[in-house]
């Protein structure tokens, strides 16, 4: 570990996770809601989802401080509730998840500098993956100075993607029209509240906000990089108010100066036409170059969390021993080298086959929700072990599973069952590193668990070669 002086502290913390999580998202969030609900189920559904992903905060805020020793970031939680197996799924989805993102990150940072720079286009075309990775090894070799330092560059990162969003919020604040956001509130035929069509309305809202929230974890990830666990709470408590607040305060205000068929035919990112229409030109301009901080600022955090994941589980002998290494600065080299070179190669075939892009993003937003799902349930159950009764603490985990649950019904049966191509051969790199360390492999129910996560990856690809599930249309 570094020298206590090289520890990351509260404001870095809060700066990574804010900068991680706040990505593109947010810009066109107002235009995904809109598409699909009116600004009352929209209100419903952010705040469901922010308490949902609240009460999984205040879980791992409790689990932080029960167990001090586990600083390997979220997924050593599940492994300890469930054992090795379920605890390196977690961590290979998690980290799968934020190496995929990343990609899309890439891509989105350089199609908004298309904005300026026409020559980079979508972001998929040469210009766009050549610009693309020669940023992605530019961050690479800063965060290999080490994690203070990389945390006091997304210090500066994190104010400069929030003040645009600062501004758009207070413009909209000042351009509220109260007769616009109070028109067809609910959605409904009669104009009034009504159970069911409001009821399907939040729920094609949630499928849209449960994705921004991805990453609100992030100070965990870091713990063992962190000051003390009480930074580690305070972090992770601060960034969820912020994040939560800025969602939804653009999203809905954004009702408040555009109708509803106004914003759901916005082009992305749908912000800016947000901004030009109260304040004109240079309101898009803004916007837009916030797409570019914001989604660049997202992707290094991002990229520090993908080699940190690798790097702990090797510490933990989850992953083989050779991600474990690190260099003078105490970054880890080998793990780095690992998610960045996975990143470079599908920049790469970006260019070969659009629809690698499709399957990519599936499964960065598929494969998170799993490690979540094992958290909040493995809370439960440590719960139980040590208090054997239905506590308030019980009864959070309780309630957590249970959105995290349905979340997952949510994301639909396809999604869940093309993520299971990732952890098939993972079952291999997990065998590699339990047989390296001279550790027994499987328990019994392991075995079993492992069997089923086969077959579901053999039938994924037998519906995918027969046309049953089109991976391109998900």
């Amino acid at each position: 570990m570094g020298k206590e002086e090289n520890k990351v502290g509260l404001i870095g913390l809060v700066a990574l996770t804010v900068t991680s999580v706040i990505g593109g998202g947010i810009f066109n969030l107002m235009n995904d809601m809109a598409r699909n609900s009116s600004v009352g189920p929209v209100t419903i559904a952010l705040i469901i989802s922010g308490a949902g992903m609240g009460m999984f905060v205040l879980c791992l805020n409790h689990l932080t401080n029960r167990y001090p020793e586990l600083n390997a970031g979220i997924y050593s939680f599940a492994q300890k509730g469930f054992g090795n197996f379920v605890g390196f799924i977690c961590a290979l989805g998690y980290w799968a998840s934020i190496f995929l993102g990343n990609v899309a990150l890439g891509s989105l940072a350089f199609s908004a500098l298309g904005y300026f720079f026409p020559i980079f286009g979508d972001g998929q075309n040469v210009y766009g993956v050549i610009g693309a990775s020669v940023l992605l090894w530019i961050m690479h070799f800063l965060i290999l100075k080490g994690s203070d330092f990389a945390s006091k560059i997304n210090g500066f990162i994190t104010v400069a993607k929030l003040v645009p969003l600062l501004i758009f919020i207070i413009t909209l604040v000042v351009a509220f029209k109260y007769d616009m956001f109070t028109a067809n509130f609910w959605g409904t035929v009669s104009g009034n509240f009504e159970w069911g069509a409001v009821l399907s309305q939040v729920r094609k809202a949630m499928v849209s906000a449960v994705w921004v929230f991805v990453g609100v974890e992030g100070a965990v990830v870091y713990s063992s990089r962190a000051k003390n666990k009480n930074v580690v709470a305070k972090a992770t408590i601060v960034s969820f108010a912020i994040i939560t607040s800025v969602y939804l305060l653009s999203t809905v205000l954004s009702f408040a100066v555009l109708s509803r068929s106004d914003l759901a035919e916005l082009s992305k990112p749908a912000m800016a036409g947000v901004m030009e229409s109260v304040v004109g030109q240079w309101g898009a301009i803004l916007i837009n170059a916030g797409v570019v901080i914001s989604a660049i600022g997202a992707w290094f955090a991002c990229t520090m969390f993908s080699g940190e994941i690798l790097y702990q589980t090797a510490k933990e002998k989850i992953f083989p021993k050779v991600f474990a290494k690190v260099n003078k600065h105490d970054a880890p080299t080998n793990a780095l080298l690992l998610s960045d070179g996975l990143v470079q190669f599908f920049f790469f075939s970006l260019l070969i086959n659009k629809s690698a892009y499709n399957l990519m993003a599936l499964l960065a937003s598929s494969t998170m929700l799993v490690p979540y799902f094992f958290v909040s349930i493995s809370y439960c159950k440590l719960n139980w072990q040590d208090n054997r009764k239905i506590n308030g603490q019980m009864f959070l985990g309780i309630i957590t599973s249970l959105y995290m649950g349905l979340v997952l019904y949510m994301s639909g049966f396809d999604y869940l069952l093309v993520t299971t191509l990732l952890f098939t051969p993972g079952i291999l790199v997990f065998i590699w590193a339990r047989k390296e360390n001279k550790l027994p492999v499987f328990t019994k129910g392991e075995k079993i668990g492992a069997t089923l996560l086969t077959i579901c990856g053999i039938l994924c690809i037998v519906f995918i070669a027969t046309g049953t599930i089109d991976v391109v249309n998900m």
